[in-house]
């Protein structure tokens, strides 16, 4: 026999005597099965034994129900986004949704070309590609209709709009695309997928929006002459809006600093619920015949989960969507070296679990303590250099640090906000709020909203400033904030009808990682327009001040 790490390669059949040093094994192989024989014959016996430290393992039965709920959930979303576009803008939204449907497809081609696996984290970099796709559309015919109202003709109407909204998108767009970027280079497995994403989906969306809508618009302009972008219903909508954002920041201020200071209190009493990512620990998500209850599945497995010291580990036990079905959190044996140790926690489980009654194992994942270091330390490292990055770009573009520091401050805020409620929340919700991975991927979804929509009102104010050069600046900031407010307000309703439409009917596996998402649109939205900016403003007012 050819045995290899305790592994049985090969069982020949001895049929003469072997001379010489050398023998054939001849049968019915096919040419992958010789060539993986011949590659393991080569490469002979590995100089120290393996042991497995990270491992994730889904069940058929999960994952067929994690493919058609998420399947489904997509198209009732995408369904809602295109009908949404076509109602606000007309044939305008037509052309926008051919534009989306088009990137859809550059992205999902340039995945299965590559042959990436799509996961969680993926899916949120679709989901902000969705986001920023339609935002490139919103801000371009938001412009479109200002120039309409400026009395210019269709034709140099769609004109200057495109040339003017170039800027801002290609500002907002290049700000995620280097977080992206980043992230690839510092972050690890789910951190890079996500990352891979998001800078194929800006890319393809880019083209998409600026080039495919061009043409369409082109050729309807030349045959027939004429495109709307509004109907009666939605004509006059944001149209004379006076909201006193910068006049009203004090109180905004003192709502953020009460939600974070809950927030901070929360996360140094009750803490944050950290998944196996980062703690280490292994986790089966098991279904039952019939309802079962969770501390007789706790107890149960306690009586196997014995230590050497004859302690009992109990393992957390959470219901897991519906009433049979558990998750199933233990650090048993996970420190253990020996090869066998999977095994051995295979038995007990098996053991525990058949005293409650009939299950299946839907799906299970393993991370060594070692693994769950390195993955922390990656997701920090990731984080902090975006954050650099965005600084010292948006400090080049808008050529003064007070935009810099207001972008960064609402990211900042925006972060802070959303681990609040996930500590403050936890066990209290009917859904996971873990701390994992794929959290890590929606804070990273949220970094990029949040700063996609601060650099569009970034950008508005820089060219208000170019162009109303004796207006109180105050006013400019505020005169900026309600131009842009359809554009914030369409994108960030296109964008929460998407995930809302996901955390309903995409299954419990994703319902938490969607929730921070919804979270995360949420406040991204509100800190653009009252910390961003404001933030900006007192920095700016106070450099002045100090030079007088």
């Amino acid at each position: 026999a050819i045995v290899l790490d305790n592994y049985v390669y090969s069982f020949p059949t001895v049929q003469a005597e072997i001379s010489g040093g050398r023998s054939q094994i001849t049968g019915n192989f096919s040419i992958n099965e010789a060539n993986d024989l011949s590659n393991i014959l080569k490469s002979g016996k590995l100089p120290a034994p393996a042991r497995i430290i990270e491992e994730a393992i889904v069940g058929p039965s999960l994952g067929q129900e994690a493919i058609d709920s998420g399947l489904r959930s997509f198209i009732i979303a995408l369904s809602i986004v295109l009908l949404y576009m076509m109602f606000y803008y007309s044939f305008a939204g037509l052309v926008s949704n051919i534009a989306l449907l088009a990137n859809l497809f550059f992205v999902f081609g340039v995945l299965s070309s590559l042959g990436a696996v799509l996961t969680l984290p993926g899916i949120a970099g679709i989901v902000l590609t969705i986001g920023m796709s339609v935002d490139a559309n919103v801000l371009i015919y938001e412009r479109i209709r200002e120039e309409l109202l400026n009395g210019k003709g269709l034709k140099l109407a769609v004109s200057d709009g495109y040339k003017n909204a170039y800027s801002s998108i290609i500002d907002a767009n290049v700000t995620t695309l280097l977080t992206g970027i980043i992230l690839y280079i510092f972050g690890s497995g789910p951190i890079k997928g996500f990352a891979t994403t998001l800078v194929i989906g800006i890319l393809t969306s880019l083209f998409s929006a600026i080039f495919i809508t061009r043409l369409i618009f082109q050729w309807r302009l030349e045959k027939k002459g004429t495109a709307s972008f509004d109907n009666s219903i939605t004509r006059g909508a944001f149209k004379n809006t006076a909201i006193d954002f910068i006049g009203k920041r004090k109180f905004f201020y003192g709502v953020s600093s009460l939600i974070i200071l809950i927030g901070i209190g929360s996360l140094v009493t009750k803490k944050l619920n950290y998944g196996v990512d980062f703690k280490g620990g292994r986790t089966f998500v098991v279904r039952f015949d019939e309802p079962v209850d969770n501390e007789a599945v706790r107890n149960s497995l306690a009586d196997y989960f014995v230590d050497d010291s004859g302690l009992k580990m109990f393992p957390e036990v959470k219901t897991f969507g519906d009433n049979n079905q558990v998750k199933i959190t233990t650090k048993f044996l996970i420190d253990s070296k020996e090869l066998s140790a999977d095994v051995v926690v295979a038995e007990k489980l098996d053991n525990g679990l058949l005293g409650i009654g009939n299950y299946e194992i839907m799906s299970s994942q393993k991370v060594g303590p070692t693994i769950a270091d390195d993955i922390k330390v990656s997701a920090l490292w990731s984080i902090m250099f975006s954050l650099l990055v965005i600084f010292l770009y948006i400090l080049l573009r808008f050529r003064k640090w007070q935009f810099s520091l207001g972008a960064v401050a609402a990211v900042f805020h925006d972060v802070l906000i959303v681990l609040s409620i996930f500590s403050l929340f936890y066990g209290i919700l009917p859904f996971s709020l873990e701390i994992d991975q794929a959290f890590i991927a929606a804070l990273l979804t949220i970094i990029g909203y949040s700063l996609n929509d601060t650099v569009v009102v970034f950008d508005r104010i820089r060219e208000h400033m170019g162009i109303y050069k004796k207006k109180e600046f105050t006013s400019l900031v505020n005169h900026a904030l309600n131009s842009t407010l359809s554009r914030t307000v369409n994108t960030s309703l296109t964008t929460f009808f998407v995930l809302l439409v996901i955390f309903l009917f995409g299954g419990e596996v994703i319902r938490g990682f969607m929730f921070a998402l919804m979270v995360g649109v949420i406040v991204g939205t509100y800190s653009s327009l009252f910390v961003a900016s404001p933030i900006m403003v007192d920095t700016i007012k106070k450099s002045e001040t100090d030079k007088k």
